[in-house]
């Protein structure tokens, strides 16, 4: 069973967006992360299916939607189950 909510930080760690959870934590602190286009600066702040989320990573900007919460850091088929890439649907239609 999933929950409803997960912290950013976390969440962004499951899904394989960074390597530890610590350096999620530190991006999330340091750069311009949206949740529903509003501007978030703590790791704690909770996210849940459907939100957008808006980061930027190495040089680009990452648009995804939250899928699911997860359970744990899985295999890397496990983690793209998490989030719909919408950059990506943006992009191709």
């Amino acid at each position: 069973m999933t929950a409803s909510a997960i912290r950013l930080d976390l969440w962004l760690w499951y899904a394989r967006f960074y390597k530890s959870r610590s350096l999620a934590a530190k991006a999330v602190r340091d750069s311009r992360f949206r949740i529903n286009r509003r501007i978030v600066s703590k790791p704690s702040q909770q996210v849940k299916p459907g939100d957008i989320l808006t980061f930027p990573r190495a040089n680009e900007v990452c648009i995804v939607e939250v899928v699911q919460t997860g359970e744990r850091r899985g295999p890397a088929a496990e983690a793209r189950a998490l989030y719909k890439d919408l950059e990506t649907a943006a992009a191709s239609g």
